[in-house]
């Protein structure tokens, strides 16, 4: 975004960007020798092996519905959240939600193990001192692991746990380690079995960006969880709904069947009690 801002700023006239363009990439070349210092459990395949209905399913069979968390979902979310979590991030309570409805929606056997990777931002964190002026990517991609029945069993406040551990697991050791790990496997493919990957573009400013004819009225996906296999990743964006209530969008794709499970899942974990 810091760079759709900036072409923002000359297609309306300024003579040089802001925030003056500085390198820094440097900061993230992988160390000599390289030498992963983390596990990296999204580019290799879960327990269990390939095996997930996301990846069979024809796409006619499955449903496309946007799920809209505003006010009053995230307040019921809060609720259900333990005492120490209930001033969770609004991220953390939909990315666990959604993880722990559409596991219990997908009839993933007890000792499966399941996935959630998301990206996790490195910009404005202490122990990763970007320069204000680096225009590159500034990210890294973290993963929860656990089995199917222990995170059923455990609910939202055991779904939130995983979710701030992977979440704080992204130091700058962590993003200098991902970098060893290209070094040495090229650049590997995500692991897609049981997974479910997210990123939360819905604090990037889209809707703030303005080529001269005014701020955006919508920034975000047309469609969700499209690509190779619908309905494994995803975007969160910021809209509002037909009350004027501003929330995060969360495009779903799911089969048919699963679908309607998965929307009684969630309605019972954000209703307010």
């Amino acid at each position: 975004m810091q760079f759709e801002k900036a072409v923002c700023e000359l297609a309306c006239g300024a003579a040089s960007p802001s925030i003056t363009p500085a390198w820094g990439r440097e900061m993230f070349m992988a160390r000599q020798p390289p030498q992963p210092s983390y596990p990296h459990l999204e580019y290799s395949e879960p327990a269990g092996g390939a095996v997930d209905r996301m990846l069979t399913t024809p796409p006619g069979d499955i449903a496309r519905v946007p799920f809209f968390f505003g006010p009053r979902e995230i307040a019921g979310l809060r609720q259900r959240a333990p005492p120490h979590m209930s001033r969770s991030s609004r991220f953390e309570l939909v990315a666990a939600c959604i993880w722990l409805g559409r596991t219990a929606a997908l009839g993933y056997g007890a000792d499966e193990e399941v996935r959630l990777s998301f990206i996790v931002n490195a910009r404005g964190r202490r122990d990763v001192p970007l320069p204000e002026g680096f225009y590159g990517n500034a990210f890294a991609y973290s993963v929860a692991v656990t089995t199917a029945g222990e995170l059923c069993a455990g609910g939202l406040g055991y779904a939130l746990e995983l979710v701030k551990k992977a979440k704080s697991a992204v130091t700058y050791d962590y993003l200098l380690s991902v970098a060893d790990l290209m070094v040495l496997r090229g650049r590997p493919l995500f692991a897609l079995s049981r997974t479910y990957i997210v990123s939360d573009v819905s604090h990037a400013g889209f809707k703030s960006v303005d080529f001269g004819w005014g701020e955006a009225v919508y920034g975000g996906p047309a469609k969700g969880g499209e690509g190779p296999i619908p309905g494994v990743t995803n975007y969160f964006s910021r809209s509002k709904n037909g009350k004027g209530e501003e929330g995060t969008v969360v495009p779903i794709s799911l089969p048919k069947d699963a679908m309607d499970k998965f929307h009684l899942e969630v309605e019972g974990l954000t209703a307010e009690i």
